[in-house]
């Protein structure tokens, strides 16, 4: 189920699209295993938003690291390796509805969540 924040929602990349979604952005740095292109059924793969290699390997989804990888991504954001990328999220964020997609199991504790917070102004 995705969840919402203001116009950008999360969810992840494994449930089945729906017309709620607007405009389908997949987060992650790496495709999700199993995912044809037809079924992920996406307006754009920004994997310049996603969190660096070596942040997201220390972090490994480990909830215990939650709040310090939150905030060493936030910090990523705001100084960003590809600042169109993040350009270009922040404008389709501004001109309606958007859905973060990402192949994590836990989405409340995914770079996929923390971009949506961080988009709405929540973080």
């Amino acid at each position: 189920m995705a969840q919402k924040t203001q116009n950008v929602a999360y969810r992840r990349i494994y449930e089945d699209p729906s017309p709620q979604d607007g405009k389908r952005i997949l987060v992650d740095r790496l495709w999700p295993r199993g995912v044809s292109k037809e079924k992920a059924d996406l307006d754009d793969w920004a994997k310049g938003v996603a969190p660096s290699t070596e942040l997201r390997r220390w972090y490994h989804h480990d909830p215990e690291r939650f709040e310090e990888f939150r905030r060493r991504y936030v910090a990523e954001l705001e100084d960003p390796a590809d600042p169109d990328a993040v350009d270009e999220l922040r404008t389709l964020a501004a001109q309606g509805k958007v859905t973060l997609l990402t192949a994590t199991k836990d989405a409340s504790h995914s770079e996929a969540a923390v971009l949506a917070q961080w988009l709405n102004g929540q973080g």
